[in-house]
Order: structure tokens, then sequence, then C-alpha cells
């Protein structure tokens, strides 16, 4: 079974870019709405500019800053470790991530 593993983990190691970009931006839908809920909250009672301006910051800079930086340590964390445990956590998050967003009603 590990020899398995380890050989499809090894289709894998071309596209750890694009499969650590895939989890942070899974991942970052399913805490958006509750970063914005937070945010929400917290600038109820201010100025509408300010409001507007700290939604754009947040979620187009912000969000595209996590994904740009976040990407590359994941990709390089994911290849440092042995294929078969790589393919296990890249489908087990996913399918924890799935999971998740059908207990919320995201899907």
């Amino acid at each position: 079974m590990p020899n398995f593993l380890n050989t499809l983990g090894g289709y894998f190691v071309p596209y750890l870019s694009e499969i650590s970009t895939a989890l942070i931006a899974c991942a970052l839908v399913m805490f958006g709405g509750e970063i914005n809920r937070m945010l929400r909250n917290a600038l109820r009672m201010q100025h509408f500019l300010i409001r507007t301006s700290v939604f754009i910051l947040i979620n187009a800079f912000g969000y595209g800053l996590i994904i740009v930086k976040a990407t590359p340590y994941l990709a390089r964390t994911l290849l440092d470790l042995e294929r078969g445990i790589m393919f296990s956590i890249i489908i087990s998050s996913f399918i924890v991530i799935g999971i998740w967003a059908q207990k919320n009603r995201q899907i």
C-alpha cells in the first residue's frame, strides 16, 4: 500500500503549485465569510468610506497577498514530505474542506 501511495503522490509533484493554490483558495473561501462578518461588526459604526476602503483592502489585497505568499510555502512543505504522506494529506485536506463546506451550506 505505501508503494501505491508513493506512486500516486509522485504524479502530484509537478502540480504542487496549483494544488497549493487550490487548497489555500478553498480555505479562504470558507474563512472569508467569517472574516467579513467580523469586519462588518467591527466597522459597523464607521463612515461608509472607511468601511468600503477596509473591505476593498481585505478582499482585493489581503486575500490575494495570502494566496501569493502562502502558495510557495505550502508547495515547499508538501514537497518535503514523503510522496505517500503528501498524497494522503492533499486528498484528506480537500475532503475535509468539502465536508466543512457541506456543513456550512456552501455547496
